[in-house]
């Protein structure tokens, strides 16, 4: 006989069992559901931080500003122009072109300067790498008029046909014999003109001799210009204006001179104020008072010189009572203006 198989019959559970099964699968649900969340949560941190990191590198990082300068009317490049961001600076090259690093994320003022051109700025804000290319205008400027006056006192640059004016301040700056301003001793100085023995006031102007020149004071002839043998000058610098010496072409009313005239004008004295001067030197002594007669139309100037030689030399040799070597002279000049405008009656 064959057996018949035998059923197992599934065991009953009972309904306490059962809830402890599906507590046990509860927690372990929830617990892996709490790793994962906090597997998502870290990622997330990780990702954030990592983003700031590359934003705060990359806002760290300068950018590159470049370009090229032109001109504005012409289009040609610019070589030498200044670009300026803050501290920084660099010059463009031959073919206008420029290259700068400049701060990210910031407002800055980017000035172009090249001589001649007008400046120009603007303000950037750079994201990344950026090229700017810029075109300057010519400066244009009006100017008004430079007039150039000289008052030179050099004799050399007043030459006029054959003839040197000597202004008196270049005559009391040079030096002379004994401390006296000499106006024949400084014409010995100009080119054409020799000196004749030392200590002598002669001039030999263009190989003729002193007797061949004709001196003029104020349009009077004068025959004789020295004192004390030659040693001191007729003429006192106190009371000259100018001297104008004349080597050759004589106007007609000169006459037929040989060598040269030689014109000196007398200073006119001052006509607001009333002044002086005055110097003591080696062996003379000078004074010179001017001012007005009538403020404005009128004037007058003294100048006088005197040496005081014979008073050493009567110091010195008390026995000897003719000595005169001495010389003095006086200078009085007024100068009036008369109307032109005479009322008839």
């Amino acid at each position: 006989m064959s057996r018949s198989p035998r059923l197992r019959l599934p065991r009953m559970l009972s309904p306490t069992y059962t809830c402890q099964r599906r507590c046990q699968r509860c927690r372990k649900a929830r617990k892996s559901m709490r790793i994962k969340e906090l597997y998502l949560g870290l990622w997330i941190g990780i990702t954030l931080g990592l983003s700031k990191a590359n934003l705060a590198f990359a806002q760290r990082r300068p950018y590159t500003l470049s370009g090229f300068v032109t001109d504005g009317a012409s289009a040609r490049p610019l070589s030498g122009v200044q670009v300026s961001v803050r501290n920084q600076q660099t010059r463009t090259r031959s073919d206008g072109y420029y290259r700068l690093e400049v701060p990210a994320d910031t407002a800055l003022p980017v000035a172009y300067s090249l001589s001649g051109y007008q400046n120009q700025e603007i303000v950037l804000r750079l994201l990344s790498d950026c090229q700017h290319h810029v075109m300057l205008n010519v400066q244009t400027k009006e100017l008004k008029e430079v007039v150039v006056k000289s008052a030179s006192v050099r004799a050399s640059e007043s030459v006029q046909m054959s003839g040197l004016s000597v202004p008196i301040e270049q005559v009391k700056a040079m030096p002379t014999l004994l401390g006296e301003k000499d106006v024949i001793k400084a014409l010995q100085l100009l080119p054409g003109v020799q000196k004749g023995s030392e200590g002598s006031t002669g001039l030999y102007v263009r190989g003729g001799g002193p007797d061949q020149n004709l001196v003029l004071l104020d349009d009077i002839p004068v025959y004789h210009t020295s004192h004390v043998f030659g040693f001191f000058s007729l003429f006192n610098g106190d009371a000259i204006e100018s001297v104008d010496l004349t080597k050759g072409g004589f106007p007609a009313r000169f006459g037929g001179r040989l060598s040269s005239v030689i014109e000196l004008k007398a200073r006119d004295g001052d006509r607001e104020k009333f002044h002086g001067e005055g110097g003591i030197g080696l062996i003379s002594s000078r004074m010179t008072l001017e001012g007005p007669i009538a403020k404005g139309k009128s004037s007058f100037l003294i100048s006088a010189r005197r040496t005081y030689a014979d008073l050493l030399l009567n110091l010195i040799q008390s026995g000897a009572s003719d000595q005169n070597g001495y010389f003095y002279d006086l200078n009085l000049k007024t100068t009036f203006d008369i109307s032109l405008v005479i009322p008839f009656l």
